[in-house]
């Protein structure tokens, strides 16, 4: 008799980072100094990202924090304190430790 498996229950990591970003209308950007035209990039880029290099981002360590946070008070202005996939919109090319 062969074993059942569980179906999972729960969204992946990945699930939830692209369902969070897809949320977020393509013109509608989430923090103040950040142009429609700029988040439409940033938010098609970042779901690009998941679908892609998601799995292997979250099995390396990356949290959603790394990759696609932003500065809480200055946005996108501060890249210092923006995810990887927040910085210019354009699409990954990989992902690495």
């Amino acid at each position: 008799m062969a074993a059942c498996s569980a179906p999972t229950l729960l969204p992946s990591a990945v699930d939830v980072w692209r369902h969070a970003i897809e949320g977020i209308p393509a013109d509608k950007p989430p923090c103040r100094y950040l142009t429609p035209a700029k988040w439409a990039a940033l938010r098609e880029a970042a779901i690009d990202f998941c679908d892609r290099y998601g799995a292997e981002a979250h099995r390396l360590g990356w949290t959603a924090s790394q990759l696609f946070g932003v500065h809480p008070q200055h946005g996108t202005l501060r890249v210092d304190g923006c995810g990887a996939m927040m910085i210019n919109g354009r699409k990954a090319t990989g992902v690495d430790a």
